[in-house]
């Protein structure tokens, strides 16, 4: 493979890892930034990329940013952030960054990317959602949701640029040791294996090598479709 890859929130766990592997596939990639900028400009010079950084928040930072790249044939929407604590305690401007980054901030992304892709009649797009956008979680209600919009926002736009060549899949991962979940103690870990049926928890290079194989010529006919990546917790 080929190309010009864009990964948002290419700094994070997930997110290095899929820059590093599309980057090893032979990918050109945009390795995409919030605030973590000395290691995405770290990642990308080990891979030969370039960091780009936006507020995935914020429409017109997105616009921005990405209005000096050229072609992408690649998009793999990874930014995201989550709260854990009650709905009830969530505050309204808690609430509404949650979405606005990882649903809102995952549309604008495609939304100013696409007309390239549309116009060459040719593209890729990977949407990362989460097992909890397909189970929902206690206590992580507003990041269940907007999982879930990620979902829904997969299989519509798969259907509507697939007559345009473009290909729109979603991968759920399961529970991914990341630094996102190190606030977890030892025996919630313990707990939380003992319900994966493999029983091992996921690294980041599994949703990297899923990520790979929906961008390949091998996954030519597969649109649509939601992959988890998850030990078997949902099935």
């Amino acid at each position: 493979m080929s190309g010009f890859a864009l990964v948002t929130g290419g700094s994070g766990g997930i997110g290095e890892a899929v820059c590093r592997k599309f980057a090893d596939d032979g990918y050109f990639v945009y390795v995409c930034y919030s605030s973590a900028k000395d290691k995405a400009e770290r990642i990308a010079a080990d891979i030969g990329g370039c960091a780009v950084g936006f507020d995935a928040a914020d429409a017109g930072s997105i616009e921005n940013a990405l209005a000096g790249i050229g072609t992408v044939d690649l998009l793999v929407n990874n930014a995201g952030i989550s709260e854990v604590d009650l709905f009830t305690a969530i505050s309204p401007d808690k609430r509404r960054r949650i979405i606005d980054t990882n649903l809102t901030g995952m549309m604008n992304c495609t939304y100013f990317l696409l007309p390239g892709m549309i116009h060459r009649k040719s593209g890729c797009i990977i949407n990362i959602s989460s097992m909890w956008g397909q189970c929902g979680a206690s206590c992580e209600v507003d990041y269940s949701a907007s999982k879930a919009g990620i979902i829904g926002f997969t299989k519509a736009l798969a259907k509507e640029v697939a007559p345009s060549g473009i290909r729109v899949n979603c991968i759920a991962p399961g529970f991914i040791m990341t630094e996102m979940n190190s606030r977890f103690s030892q025996e919630d870990l313990d707990l939380i294996r003992e319900d994966i049926p493999l029983g091992i928890f996921g690294e980041p290079r599994h949703v990297a090598d899923a990520a790979s194989f929906l961008a390949s010529p091998s996954a030519e006919y597969i649109t649509g479709q939601v992959l988890g990546v998850n030990g078997g917790m949902v099935i």
